[in-house]
C-alpha cells in the first residue's frame, strides 16, 4: 500500500508474530537507516541475531541500501518484536514491488507465524500441566 506522509511517499507493512505487532513503513532513500520506536536498530536491538533477523527481507530481495525503514513495535519479548518486524517489512516490500513476492515467499518470510500461547484451563496449574498426584 502506498502512501503519502510528511510529504514523502511511503510503502506499508504490518507484521505479526505471538503477542507482537510491528507497524513498518519503507521510505526510498539511499542510505541504510533502520529506526525502531524512534531508536536506531543497533539500540533498540542489541543482539546481532536479532538485527540479522529483521534485515533478513532486505538481503534476500538484494534492497539493503535502497530504503529507510521507520518501524512502531509493540508488545511481546524483543525475540518476537524482531520477527514481527521481519514480516512486516517483507510484506512492505511486496507493497513496493510484486515481483519480490516470489524471492520472498521462497524463504518463508511473508507466511505469519500463527503460534501464540495456549490458554491455562481450568483446574490445571498451566494450559496442560496437571497437579501431581499422590496417592495418601
Amino acid at each position: 500500500m502506498v502512501q503519502q506522509g510528511a510529504n514523502q511517499e511511503y510503502f506499508y507493512g504490518t507484521g505479526k508474530r505471538k503477542t507482537s505487532i510491528a507497524k513498518v513503513r519503507l521510505y526510498l532513500g539511499n542510505g541504510n537507516l533502520i529506526r525502531i520506536n524512534e531508536k536506531p536498530l543497533e539500540t533498540a536491538f542489541a543482539w546481532f541475531i536479532w538485527q540479522m533477523i529483521i534485515k533478513e527481507p532486505l538481503e534476500v530481495t538484494s534492497s539493503m541500501g535502497r530504503f529507510h525503514v521507520i518501524a512502531q513495535v509493540k508488545g511481546g519479548g524483543p525475540s518476537s518484536q524482531a520477527q514481527a518486524l521481519r514480516h512486516g517489512i517483507a510484506r512492505a516490500l511486496v507493497a513496493f514491488d510484486e515481483g519480490l513476492k516470489t524471492p520472498l515467499r521462497k524463504h518463508n518470510l511473508l507466511t505469519r507465524d500463527a503460534r501464540i500461547k495456549e490458554r491455562k484451563k481450568y483446574g490445571l496449574k498451566r494450559a496442560r500441566r496437571a497437579p501431581q498426584y499422590t496417592k495418601r
